[in-house]
C-alpha cells in the first residue's frame, strides 16, 4: 500500500511539472490539461487511499472527545501543574 501511495504521489508530481513546463512553453491549455489532471488525481485518488492507509486499525474513540477522555486531559495537567510546583 505505501508502494502504491509513493508511485501515485510521484505521479502526480511529475504530471503538475509537466504542466507548467507546458504553461511556461507558451502552450497554456495543454498545461492547464496536465495540471488539472494532476490536482484530480491527487484529489479523488491519492487523499482517499492515503487516509485510509493511515486510519485502518485504529480506535476513533480514541481521538473523539468524550467525557472519559476529558477527564484524562484534566488529570495529566493537573499532575503536570503538580510536579512544577
Amino acid at each position: 500500500m505505501k508502494y502504491l501511495i509513493r508511485i501515485l504521489f510521484i505521479g502526480v508530481v511529475v504530471l503538475v511539472a509537466v504542466g507548467y513546463y507546458h504553461k511556461n512553453s507558451g502552450d497554456h491549455a495543454t498545461g492547464d490539461k496536465w495540471v488539472g489532471i494532476g490536482i484530480l488525481l491527487a484529489s479523488f485518488i491519492l487523499m482517499p487511499i492515503f487516509i485510509y492507509h493511515r486510519w485502518k486499525n485504529k480506535k476513533v474513540k480514541d481521538y473523539m472527545l468524550t467525557e472519559e477522555n476529558l477527564k484524562k486531559m484534566r488529570d495529566f495537567n493537573n499532575k503536570e501543574k503538580t510536579d512544577k510546583d
